[in-house]
């Protein structure tokens, strides 16, 4: 984990986190403890008879693996989450506001170059997004 991300985390959740695969992108996503709970209850209030929220609720919920961050800030993935995500020697960690996503790097690179490539398409953004300040 990054030094800039690691005393925030340690304060806010005692350097506790969960990963879990990501439903919909090859990676993995990992969420500081408080962040993962409120996931949790949003799963928990969908209704449990549609197929799709057994189907979410079980890919992200049963996959979900309970890690903590060492006292040099590093965190160990399981096999099977490393896997899924296709991380070998070289992993990308981003920041995405509430989790962070870990990539397999060349998958990384690749989905950025295309996501910019795409975003630059003359009407590639609705209305609302066009007119968001950054």
């Amino acid at each position: 984990m990054p030094s800039r991300y690691r005393e925030e985390l340690v304060a806010r959740c005692a350097g506790q986190l969960i990963v879990t695969i990501d439903a919909v992108d090859p990676c993995l996503c990992v969420y500081p403890l408080p962040e993962w709970e409120l996931i949790e209850a949003k799963l928990r209030d969908l209704p449990s008879l549609r197929e799709e929220t057994r189907r979410l609720q079980r890919l992200l919920i049963g996959n979900a693996v309970d890690i903590e961050l060492d006292g040099s800030g590093r965190f160990l993935v399981p096999p099977r989450l490393r896997t899924h995500a296709g991380l070998d020697k070289h992993a990308m960690l981003v920041g995405q506001l509430n989790k962070f996503q870990l990539w397999n790097e060349d998958a990384w690179n690749a989905l950025a170059d295309a996501d910019l490539a795409a975003i630059k398409q003359p009407g590639a953004l609705p209305d609302d997004l066009r007119d968001l300040i950054l």
